[in-house]
């Protein structure tokens, strides 16, 4: 004896729960460079360092990791500066080069969550 069944499936419930956790990855990756930015981030009184936030445009699905000090890229581009062991300038952009793989995983996790 067959059984039949009806199936409705809304897409446009699954896109939105995938945009959404998609944002939340990316905020998440965000913050995650911001934290390792921080650890390399040059510290005098740690002005600098606690100006860093990260953020994220949910339309674009981009994340944003800025600090916010009048001397915030100087000190990033400036590669003759001294600083404190551990300490470095192009201490945001290193921070993304050497995270990107943990960045695309912590995506990829919140987007295999939304699935569940």
């Amino acid at each position: 004896m067959a059984q039949s069944f009806r199936l409705d499936f809304d897409a446009s419930n699954v896109q939105r729960e995938l945009r959404s956790a998609a944002a939340r990855g990316v905020y998440l990756g965000a913050e995650h460079v911001l934290g390792v930015s921080n650890d390399r981030v040059p510290l005098d009184e740690g002005t600098l360092q606690h100006s860093g936030t990260a953020s994220v445009d949910e339309a674009s699905l981009t994340g944003m990791v800025s600090y916010d000090t009048p001397y915030a890229v100087r000190q990033h581009e400036e590669m003759d500066f001294e600083h404190a062991p551990g300490r470095e300038a192009k201490f945001l952009e290193n921070a993304l080069n050497a995270e990107r793989a943990v960045v695309l995983a912590l995506v990829a996790a919140e987007m295999r969550r939304a699935l569940r």
